[in-house]
């Protein structure tokens, strides 16, 4: 596996190696636990236990889109908590579930460094929104479906 070759020798290589796991496969496959943990000479209890302790990690595919808004505390205070219940309602699924046909993932991120404009949503890698309110995440979902 080119993630292990690449980043045994660095320092705490567990997590750079999760990293480029999923970035290169979109997900840390189940499958894939044993293999790094054998190779970092590590439980497989130690390298499930890093993956599902981080919210960054996914264990299964992502939709075709990742939306993430950010729950940190100042968009907290300038209306994330409504977004997210909007979010969840209009989609039909739960922070780290995707849509039945496949196109959003739905994920909770802690902090977009956007924090004087929230609530902040990040779409894709690339694709940072400021202010957004329950009709423009609407509007930013059905922009990302079409982009599908």
């Amino acid at each position: 596996m080119r993630a292990i070759d690449a980043n045994r020798a660095k320092p705490g290589a567990l997590l750079p190696i999760l990293h480029a796991v999923q970035d290169a496969v979109g997900y840390v496959s189940s499958e894939s636990l044993p293999l790094i943990a054998h190779e970092l000479n590590l439980t497989r209890a130690e390298v499930y236990g890093m993956v599902t302790f981080y919210h960054h990690f996914r264990s299964a595919p992502p939709g075709r889109r990742v939306v993430q808004i950010c729950r940190a505390e100042a968009c907290q205070a300038l209306g994330a908590r409504v977004l997210e219940a909007h979010a969840k309602r209009t989609l039909g699924i739960d922070f780290h579930e995707t849509t039945s046909d496949g196109a959003i993932t739905l994920e909770p991120v802690y902090c977009l460094g956007n924090c004087g404009c929230g609530p902040s949503v990040l779409i894709g890698d690339d694709e940072l929104h400021a202010r957004v309110t329950p009709a423009a995440f609407d509007e930013l979902v059905k922009a990302a479906r079409a982009a599908t």
